[in-house]
This record gives structure tokens, sequence and C-alpha cells, in this order.
């Protein structure tokens, strides 16, 4: 989902990242707010003066999707539900789970605290709006402080719509879930439902469009096609896990992979191993031991003159829990330490020893499998 992303802080215990797409989020914000928004509703002032309510303004719903997001990871962390951080991204941000809720009680918890922590917030920036407005504070803070408790209002609302994986169509998963005792079908029907009202907002983009309301209709019709997307992707993870529920990185694992020593060249890798074999990803051993990975990629930033003297060992990837795992966990575990660290293959480690390398393609080759046999 996530390209490029930056660290922030942390929170309660939760690293807090920015996708470099947030940038984009965050200029569009803040030229609705600096050109439409406030002119329209508080006239009389100068470009400087929207523009610095507009980047506030922006800054606000920052701060709160953060807060709406901590909701969830607070509430997932009580019930034991692995969260590895809150990820600002192009159309909000996102609790990332390293793990489906256990349960639908625990499913209903975590998602209906993003919407209540959105309306808290709705209610604290309605009160500061009043006390601002009292204090004779001006409408440049009365402003920004109003549209915080309306975005936050819209959030809690918009949120609570039916539709996965909005936190109303988890909602909506978690009564489906509890009811018939089945995640996986649950899922499915929170999913199409996403995909359709995701097809209902960009139809609304494309009315708003030729109605002339041209941000409106690109803010819909983004909207509408991002929920449309998520909506089959989560719908497909979904179907995925419960294919590979009960299967393990030993079942699909190659055992005793294709190695090569730290201490060669990059020179003699390419013409030893990589033209002999046509791997992409490679275990480096040192003294009988998996020490890290080393791929094609690495080799390929390397200049074409360095490959001489540089060598494995100065180019490798070190073991760490990003490329390795083991093989009793489960094959969903390899595919979401793969989409988290960027990595096609892991190495499999078994008490310090390397027992195989799974890949990307053998796991999906086997979800294909199972699918054609039912």
């Amino acid at each position: 989902m996530f390209g490029a992303q930056i660290r922030l802080f942390r929170l309660a215990g939760f690293d807090v990242s920015l996708d470099v797409s947030w940038v984009f989020i965050a200029l569009l914000i803040s030229w609705t707010l600096a050109t439409g928004y406030f002119p329209e509703l508080h006239p009389g002032f100068d470009s400087v003066t929207y523009w610095s309510m507009g980047v506030v303004g922006a800054a606000g719903l920052f701060l709160s999707i953060v807060l709406h997001e901590l909701a969830h990871s607070v509430v997932a962390r009580r019930y034991g539900i692995r969260i590895s951080g809150i990820t600002l991204f192009i159309f909000g941000g996102v609790a990332r789970m390293e793990s489906e809720p256990p349960t639908a009680r625990s499913e209903f918890m975590m998602a209906i605290a993003g919407p209540l922590a959105s309306l808290a917030l709705a209610a604290f920036f309605y009160v500061s709006t009043a006390a601002a407005a009292s204090a004779g504070l001006g409408a440049t803070v009365t402003g920004v402080l109003g549209y915080l408790a309306f975005i936050n209002l819209v959030v809690a609302i918009f949120n609570m719509a039916p539709a996965f994986p909005l936190d109303g169509g988890r909602v909506y998963r978690a009564w489906l879930w509890g009811r018939t005792g089945d995640m996986a079908a649950a899922t499915k029907r929170a999913a199409l439902s996403g995909q359709i009202f995701g097809l209902v907002l960009v139809g609304l983009g494309v009315a708003s469009l030729i109605s002339g309301n041209v941000i409106a209709g690109l803010w819909w019709g983004l909207i509408g096609l991002f929920l449309h997307t998520a909506s089959r992707a989560s719908q497909t993870q979904a179907e995925t896990q419960k294919l590979l529920d009960a299967e393990t990185v030993e079942r699909v694992m190659t055992p005793d992979p294709l190695t090569v020593p730290a201490g060669i060249s990059l020179r003699e890798l390419v013409d030893d191993h990589v033209y002999g074999s046509f791997h992409e990803t490679f275990p480096v051993m040192e003294n009988g031991a998996p020490v890290g990975t080393i791929s094609v990629s690495d080799i390929r930033a390397a200049s074409r003159a360095d490959w001489a003297h540089l060598t494995v060992r100065d180019l490798m990837h070190p073991l760490s829990q990003h490329n390795t795992i083991s093989p009793e966990e489960k094959t969903e575990a390899a595919l979401r330490r793969m989409r988290e660290s960027g990595h096609a293959r892991l190495l499999v480690i078994d008490r310090g020893r390397l027992a195989g390398i799974v890949a990307l393609r053998d796991i999906m080759r086997l979800v294909e499998l199972k699918r054609e046999l039912g």
C-alpha cells in the first residue's frame, strides 16, 4: 500500500510515519482551504492570511488523524493485536496491524474506537471555537477551530459507512462475524459493500465534475477509487489468508538453497553464481553459518568498476527480522513480512541453521493451486 516513509515520532509506544503521498494531500487540503473554504465562510482577508489558515487547518487535520489512528492502536494493544505503527498516507491514516483481530468483539471495539475519538475531537474543537469567539480572538482563529470541529465530525460520520475497510465496514464485519462465526464470509460481504460504496462515490465525483464543482468532484472520485481498490484488496487478502491458514513456511520453502561465501568479490558472485544459476537472491554464509542476503538488485546498485574489489560482505543485508522467518511460522506471516520489508524472498532459519528460502512466487503458486483444486 505504501511507498517511501518518513518516521516522524513515537506516540504512546507506537511509531508514527509519514508516507510521501501525504505531501500531495497536505498541499491539496491547504489549497482547498485557502482558496475555497475559508474565503467563502470568512471573506475580507488577504491571500497570505487565507494560506496561513489553510496550512494550520491541514496541520490540525494531520494531528486529528494521528489521534484517530492512535485510538485504534491503543484498543488493539489491549486485545493483544500487534500494531507495527501508524502511517499517514494520501487518503488519511492507518494503524498497521500485524495480525487480524482474534474475535468479533475485539474487531468491533478496535473499529469503533477511531470514530469515537473523532467525535470527541469534534466536540473539543467546537467548545474551543465558542471559547475563542468569547475571548474575541477573531475569525482567523475561530475559523480554523470551526473547520477542525466540522472535519472531525465528517471523518467520524464518513468512517462509519458500512464499507470495508472503513471503520464502519469493520463494525459491519464484526457483526456478521459474530452472527455467523465465519470471518472469511463476513469479510467477503463487508468488502463487497465497500466496493459498491466506492463506485457510488466515483459516480458522485463524476456528477460533481459535470455540474462544474471540480474540487468536490476530484475529492469524491479519488476517495471512491481508493475505497473500491482497497475493498477488493482486502477481500483478496482475506481469501488468501483462509487458503493459507494451515500452511507453514516449511511446506513451501526451497530446502538447501544455493549459497555464496561472504568473502568473494562481486565479480566472482556474478560470474560463478548469478550467471550459473539465474537466481535473484542468495543466502550469504560465513564459517558455515548464514549471515545475510544479497540480491541482483544490490549488485546492480554498485558500479561495475568496483566489482573486482567489493566483496559480498560489503553489500549484503545482515540477517534481521525483516529478511528471515522460521519454518514453523505460517505462510501468511511470511507474506505480511514480505509486504512490510519489500523483500520477495526470506531466509528460513531454524535454530541458527539455514533451512531453506521461501519466495513470494512459491506462496502465490500454492494459493493458485488451492483455488484450482477447490
